[in-house]
This record gives C-alpha cells, sequence and structure tokens, in this order.
C-alpha cells in the first residue's frame, strides 16, 4: 500500500509544488468539479499535517499514530520533498527508526535524496550519504541563523529598531497628517519618514485616505 504524508502550508505555492510532484508521481489525481482539484490515486492513503514551526520534532505531531494504525510492514510511505517531513539530522533519524520497526520504505520524491529506492534502509551506504547530507543542510541553516543573529546585533547597535516598527502617537500623528494633506505624500514616502510601517501610517490617517471614502490631499 502507498501511504502519502501532505504537510499542508499557508503558502499556495507550496501547495501547488506538493501537489504537482505528488501528481507527477502517480499518487494524486487531478478531479473536475471539486474546490480542491485533487485527491489520492486509488490505493493511496492521504495524510495530512497543518503548516508548523520547524521547533516541532517530526514525530510529534499526531498524524503519525493514524500512520502507524494503518500502515503494514512492506508498505511504502512517501513525501514529496524530505523537509516536509523533517528539518535535521535528529529528525531523519528518528523516522528511520520509526519506520524501521514497523517495517515500512519511505521514499522522497525530489531533492537530493529522492534516488533511494527506501531511506530507511539499514545497510551502511544508506546512512553514510544521510549523514552527509544531512549534516551539510543543518550546516548551511546555521551558518544562515549566524548571519542572522550578526544583522539584528548590528542594527541594535546602530540604532535601528528591532522586531515590530514602533506606533506613532501624539504629535507625530498631527505630522503625518498634515504631510499627507498639505504636501501630497505618499502612505509609503511617510512610512519611511517617520520610521514606521504602512499600516501604522494608514492608521494614523483614518478618514483621510480615498478608499475609505474621504477627500484627497489638499493641492498647493
Amino acid at each position: 500500500m502507498q501511504i502519502v504524508y501532505f504537510r499542508v502550508s499557508t503558502a499556495a505555492q507550496s501547495l501547488l509544488r506538493q501537489r504537482h510532484i505528488l501528481t507527477e508521481a502517480g499518487l494524486l489525481v487531478r478531479t473536475e468539479g471539486v474546490a480542491e482539484g485533487f485527491r489520492p490515486a486509488d490505493g493511496v492513503l492521504l495524510f495530512e499535517d497543518p503548516a508548523t514551526t520547524s521547533k516541532i520534532p517530526a514525530l510529534d505531531p499526531p498524524t503519525f499514530g493514524k500512520i502507524a494504525a494503518k500502515a503494514h510492514p512492506g508498505d511504502t510511505l512517501t513525501v514529496s520533498e524530505l523537509f516536509r517531513l523533517c528539518r535535521d539530522l535528529l529528525d531523519i533519524h528518528a523516522i528511520r527508526t520509526w519506520r524501521q520497526a514497523r517495517g515500512l520504505v519511505l521514499r522522497v520524491l525530489s531533492g537530493p535524496l529522492s534516488n533511494f529506492h527506501d531511506l530507511a534502509a539499514n545497510d551502511a551506504t544508506t546512512a553514510m550519504i544521510i549523514n552527509a547530507i544531512t549534516a551539510v543542510g543543518q550546516f548551511q541553516r546555521d551558518i544562515q541563523n549566524e548571519l542572522t543573529i550578526e544583522g539584528i546585533a548590528a542594527g541594535e547597535a546602530e540604532g535601528r529598531y528591532r522586531g515590530r516598527p514602533p506606533a506613532l502617537t501624539g504629535e507625530r500623528v498631527e505630522q503625518v497628517r498634515s504631510g499627507y494633506l498639505d504636501q501630497g505624500a505618499s502612505v509609503a514616502a511617510l512610512a519611511r519618514a517617520h520610521g514606521v510601517s504602512r499600516a501604522a501610517i494608514r492608521t494614523a490617517l483614518s478618514g483621510l485616505l480615498p478608499d475609505q471614502g474621504t477627500p484627497a490631499p489638499r493641492s498647493s
């Protein structure tokens, strides 16, 4: 039996990519007159998880308990891409152990590990290659995290704000409204000038914006 694990994402592009890969593999079938437009192919069980943070271990979602209840030794568990299932070396080792204990084949359809018939195989070559590829991926993520932290620290040292931009209050609200009405400044220009988000500018301009059914800026 074919079991497909599909991690739902809020990003439309992510959904389309997963569906395309699984459809090309014959595991999903396009349907007519259905909102989603896809269904599992005959003989395929589809399990879905909502989008989750990468900090949640791969085996923690309740979906894996459901898969274990339905799966039988010799069944194949398939994912479109490895990171839909796990995010680091610890995760992939946990997944491999989980599959081996249940006699399941683990298959990835796209990416550097897609050439393996069974990623849960217990031979030395499979284990070595998986360790090497996932270790490189983890190294790249660690480097990116370090660069992000350094960038935040540099920004704070220069007096730049971290996180949500500040809100506008009091006299600054009046400055924004005057800049919009008297000088014809755009929302984007006002946001840059005051170091806040466009949403904060729109809030300050409540009752003045054209899309709120209100007057446009005064001409000079």
